[in-house]
């Protein structure tokens, strides 16, 4: 049996980007698809898991600094580029996944601007925020970057948006990324790739 895992994401998390890049190494071997699902972690946020604005004031610094440090040491191992906090953290990141989202029907296309965007961010400390930039990194990536930014402002572009975020809320989701297997057994974050590996096996 092939066993269908979705993978919520939002660009501007640096937890998803190690995600991202380790789910596919993750499950080698193993009968799965993935379906990429962009959300806005912001709304997530908003809604469900407020917390995370507290864990950003000043009286969090000196854990944030070691967080940022276990984070880089994350990104050693799985190879990946972690230029993070730049002074663009924490990104605005509504124009990117709104363009995640035009590309939504089109899997193999929004894996591969994600994963530029990825880098772009992360890596090259870009400002994914300015819709400017993500017009050249999607050029980079090779799409049509005035067609894409054209589409991510359309109202259904919008909506779809809103209303991927608005799912991932009413099944359970606090945050990027989060995993579904098989529709209905939730994961959350990197760290737990190996029980989506463990799942999938188990049902495959």
């Amino acid at each position: 049996m092939t066993v269908p895992i979705e993978f919520f994401f939002d660009l501007s998390s640096p937890w998803t980007r190690l995600a991202f890049a380790n789910v596919r190494p993750a499950l080698d071997g193993l009968d799965y698809t993935i379906r990429w699902r962009p959300l806005l972690v912001g709304g997530v946020f908003n809604a469900v898991n407020p917390a995370v604005y507290e864990s950003r004031k000043p009286e969090n610094a000196a854990r944030l600094a070691r967080s940022f440090g276990w984070l880089k040491q994350w990104a050693e191992l799985a190879g990946v580029g972690m230029n993070f906090p730049t002074e663009h953290h924490p990104l605005k990141s509504v124009h990117a996944m709104r363009c995640c989202c035009a590309l939504e029907d089109d899997q193999p296309a929004l894996e591969r601007f994600a994963a530029a965007a990825f880098e772009a961010y992360f890596t090259d400390g870009r400002n994914l925020d300015d819709p400017a930039e993500l017009v050249t990194v999607a050029g980079e990536a090779g799409f049509d970057g005035a067609a894409l930014a054209a589409a991510a402002a359309s109202q259904p572009v919008k909506d779809r948006l809103r209303a991927n975020t608005d799912e991932a809320i009413a099944r359970g989701a606090f945050g990027s990324p989060t995993f579904f297997v098989a529709g209905e057994h939730m994961y959350f974050g990197n760290d737990q790739l190996p029980l989506v590996r463990q799942k999938v096996a188990l049902l495959a």
